[in-house]
C-alpha cells in the first residue's frame, strides 16, 4: 500500500484502441457518446466488435516495418509498443532514466492471432516444419521483453495474465518493485488483440455475447432493459502508464507532468462454483474495493467508480451489489467504457485507468446513453476508483486522485 508520505505518480500514459491513438482522440471519442462497436464477420457470422481504425492499423504496420526484430510480432505486442512509447515520451524519461526502468505489461491471452495461425498450420499438416520463430514470438514473456527493447528499458521485464484484472495487477507489481528499491521507474499496463475467430467462438459458447449488431449500443452494461440480457462484446487495445516514486519531501504539485497519484489499491479472490461464476453479492470485488478504501489517507470520499461491468447480467448485477455494500447511502457516480469499445480482456482495466486520468484532468465524465438500474448525480470528481474482475474469481481495485 502507498503510505501517507510517499507518492506513486503516473507521469505518462499511452494507448491505442477504438477510441484512437492519441490523448486528444480518446477524450474526443468519449465526448461523442457513440459506440465504436461495428459488425464484422467471424466464422461466417456478423458480430459486433470494437476494432482499431484504419489509421491505428497503419501505426502498427509502421512499427512492424522498423526492423527485423519487429517484423513477426503479434498485434498484441505491437499495440503495447505504441502505447509504451507514448507513455515514456509524455513522462519525459531520458535514456539514463531508463537504465533502472522495469516493464510489466500483461495480457489475458497473449499472442492470440499468431498462436491460432501456427496451431492451425500444425493441425492441417503436422509433418511440415513450423515457422522457426513460432515459440519465441508466441510466448507470453515476449510482450514485455519486446516493449523493453522498444523503449530502451534495462530493468526487470515481467509479462503475466490475471485474466481481466491483468492491467491493474501490472500496476500493483510495478509499485511493489519500486517500493522495494529494485527499480526507479516502471512501465505498466495491459494489451489485448482478442478479435480472432477462435476467441469470439469461445465467448459465444458461454452464451454471454451480444446478439445485437445493428443498434446504436450493442453492448449495454448495467442496462435497465427488461427482461435482462447478456450483451458483452469484444474489443482490442492497449494502455500503458509510466510510474514513478516521487521523493517523500517533494510535493506532487511541483511536478508538472503528474497526471494522477495512486493512493491505494486492493485485490481479492473468491472460490467460484464454476470456472466463470461469481457470487451474487460480488464478494471478491467487494473485498478488493474495501481493501482499497481502507488504504486511503484522510481527505474525502471516492467520488466516481469506473465499473468492470462487462455487459453480462450476472456479472453486472454482482458488481453493483458489491458497490452498494461498500458505499451504502453515500453512493459514488458509476460509469463504464465498455459500451463504447467492448471488453478488451487484459487491457480493459488499463483502458479504464486511462479513462480515470482523463476524468480527473477534464473534471467531467460521460454518463450512460441508455437507461441503467441506478441514477448518477453530478458532483466534483477528485478521487476515482477503477474495478476489474476476471475468470477464476479474482478482482482488483485501484484509487487515483488529482495531483494536489
Amino acid at each position: 500500500m502507498t503510505g501517507k508520505k510517499e507518492h506513486i505518480a503516473i507521469t505518462g500514459v499511452g494507448s491505442i484502441s477504438s477510441f484512437g491513438s492519441t490523448h486528444d482522440d480518446v477524450w474526443e471519442s468519449y465526448l461523442r457518446m457513440r459506440s465504436f462497436l461495428r459488425p464484422r464477420s467471424f466464422n461466417g457470422e456478423e458480430t459486433a466488435v470494437g476494432s482499431l481504425s484504419q489509421h491505428s492499423d497503419e501505426i502498427l504496420n509502421s512499427i512492424r516495418h522498423e526492423g527485423p526484430i519487429y517484423k513477426h510480432l503479434d498485434r498484441t505486442v505491437l499495440m503495447a509498443i505504441h502505447a509504451a512509447r507514448q507513455a515514456v515520451d509524455e513522462a519525459g524519461w531520458s535514456k539514463s532514466d531508463r537504465v533502472r526502468t522495469g516493464v510489466n505489461v500483461g495480457s489475458s491471452r497473449g499472442a492470440t492471432a499468431l498462436i491460432e495461425e501456427f496451431h492451425s498450420a500444425y493441425i492441417e499438416e503436422p509433418s511440415k516444419r513450423l515457422f522457426p520463430l513460432t515459440s519465441p514470438i508466441t510466448t507470453l514473456g515476449n510482450v514485455s521483453s519486446s516493449v523493453a527493447h522498444a523503449i530502451g528499458a534495462a530493468g526487470p521485464e515481467i509479462s503475466h495474465s490475471v485474466t481481466c484484472s491483468t492491467g491493474l495487477h501490472a500496476v500493483f507489481n510495478g509499485i511493489a518493485w519500486m517500493k522495494a528499491g529494485l527499480a526507479d521507474r516502471f512501465i505498466v499496463g495491459g494489451t489485448e488483440a482478442s478479435l480472432t475467430g477462435f476467441t469470439i467462438a469461445q465467448m459465444k459458447a458461454l452464451r454471454i455475447y451480444t446478439n445485437d449488431v445493428e443498434s446504436d449500443f450493442p453492448c449495454r452494461p448495467c442496462s435497465a432493459e427488461m427482461p435482462p440480457r447478456n450483451s458483452m462484446a469484444l474489443g482490442e487495445g492497449a494502455a500503458l502508464f509510466a510510474l514513478e516514486r516521487l521523493p517523500d519531501d517533494q510535493p506532487v504539485n511541483e511536478r508538472k507532468n503528474v497526471l494522477g497519484v495512486v493512493e491505494s489499491f486492493g485485490y481479492a479472490l473468491e472460490a467460484p462454483s464454476t470456472a466463470t461464476s461469481i457470487t451474487e453479492e460480488g464478494r471478491a470485488i467487494r473485498n478488493a474495493m474495501q481493501m482499497a478504501i481502507d488504504g486511503l489517507a484522510a481527505g474525502g470520499p471516492v467520488d466516481l467508480v469506473i465499473l468492470h461491468a462487462p455487459g453480462t447480467t450476472k456479472g453486472d448485477r454482482s458488481e453493483l451489489n458489491a458497490v452498494r455494500s461498500v458505499f451504502g447511502s453515500d453512493m459514488p457516480v458509476m460509469v463504464s467504457n465498455k459500451w463504447f469499445v467492448g471488453h478488451t480482456f487484459g487491457a480493459s482495466a488499463a483502458l479504464s485507468l486511462e479513462y480515470a486520468l482523463a476524468i480527473l484532468k477534464h473534471e467531467d465524465f460521460v454518463d450512460f446513453p441508455y437507461d441503467v438500474t441506478f441514477q448518477n448525480k453530478r458532483r466534483p470528481i477528485r478521487r476515482v476508483m477503477v474495478n476489474a474482475a476476471g475468470f477464476g474469481g479474482n478482482a482488483a481495485s485501484i484509487v487515483v486522485s488529482k495531483p494536489i
